[in-house]
C-alpha cells in the first residue's frame, strides 16, 4: 500500500511539499515519507489507545460489578478508593510515572490504564445497583444459584452495553493522552513514529529554523489533523453505540 518504509531516508527529497511525485503528503527534514509515517504512527497510537482502553475498562467492569452487587463494606472500600483515585490530578501524575518508569510502548500503555478505569467502575456500579433488584435476580437467589454465577451469568450481560460505550470514551482519552505524552518526549520514542512525537519533532524543527523562507506546514498539519479526526470519530462512534445499546434511547426512538 505504501511504496517506502516509514524510516527510509531520501536526502535528495528533503522537505518535499505535499502532492509531489512519489510523496502524496510530502517528506520531512530527513527525507522520510510523511504518509508512510502517518500510517505507521497511527498503528502505534491506536495500539496504545486500544490496549490501555481494554485494560482500564476491564478493571472498571470488575470493580463496578463487585462493588454494586456485594455492597456493604466491599462497596464502601472500593468506592472510597475510586474517590481517592479521582481526586488525583491524572495528567501530572502520568508525567511523573512516565519519568519514573521510563518512556516506551509498554510503560505508556500501563500508565494510561492506571487512570482510565474509575469512571467505568462508577457507571457499572450504578447499573448493577438497579439490576440486582430485578425479579429474575431474586428468582436466581431463591433457586440457590451461587453469587458469583449470578454476578457473571445474569448481571454482567446487562452492563456490557454501557461498558462498551464507556470503552469508546476511554479510547479517545487514551489517544489524546498518548499524543500529549509523546509530544512532551515521554511517550513513544523516536525513531518509532507516533502522531504525538511527529508533532513534537516538527515543532522542534520549525522553531529551530526561525523565520525560514518556507515553513513545512504539512509536518504539523497532518499529524494534528489525524489526532483530531480519529478522536472525533471515536466520540461519534460512542454516541452511536449509546443510542443503539442504551435501553432508554432505544425506547425513546
Amino acid at each position: 500500500f505504501v511504496r517506502v518504509a516509514y524510516d527510509e531516508m531520501d536526502f535528495t527529497a528533503l522537505l518535499v511539499p505535499p502532492l509531489s511525485s512519489g510523496h502524496i503528503l510530502g517528506t520531512d527534514e530527513l527525507g522520510r515519507d510523511v504518509f508512510a509515517r502517518l500510517l505507521y504512527g497511527g498503528r502505534i497510537s491506536l495500539l496504545v489507545g486500544v490496549c490501555s482502553s481494554l485494560i482500564s475498562t476491564g478493571i472498571g467492569l470488575l470493580v463496578g460489578l463487585f462493588s454494586g452487587y456485594f455492597g456493604g463494606i466491599v462497596d464502601r472500600l472500593l468506592m472510597r478508593f475510586v474517590d481517592v483515585m479521582l481526586s488525583i490530578p491524572s495528567f501530572p501524575v502520568l508525567l511523573i510515572l512516565t519519568l519514573v518508569f521510563g518512556p516506551g510502548l509498554f510503560n505508556t500503555i500501563s500508565v494510561l490504564a492506571i487512570f482510565g478505569w474509575m469512571g467505568v467502575a462508577r457507571l457499572v456500579r450504578s447499573v448493577v445497583l438497579s439490576v440486582r433488584e430485578n425479579d429474575f435476580i431474586m428468582a436466581a437467589r431463591v433457586a440457590g444459584t451461587k453469587k458469583i454465577q449470578i454476578l457473571f451469568r445474569h448481571i454482567m450481560p446487562n452492563v456490557i452495553p454501557i461498558t462498551i460505550v464507556s470503552a469508546t470514551l476511554n479510547l479517545s482519552y487514551a489517544i489524546l493522552a498518548e499524543s500529549s505524552l509523546s509530544y512532551l518526549g515521554l511517550g513513544i520514542q523516536p525513531p518509532t513514529p507516533s502522531w504525538g512525537n511527529m508533532l513534537q519533532k516538527a515543532m522542534t524543527y520549525i522553531l529551530s529554523k526561525g523565520h525560514a523562507s518556507q515553513t513545512p506546514w504539512w509536518l504539523i498539519f497532518f499529524p494534528g489533523f489525524m489526532i483530531f479526526l480519529v478522536v472525533l470519530s471515536v466520540n461519534f462512534l460512542g454516541d452511536g453505540l449509546r443510542d443503539a445499546l442504551d435501553p432508554r434511547f432505544v425506547s425513546e426512538s
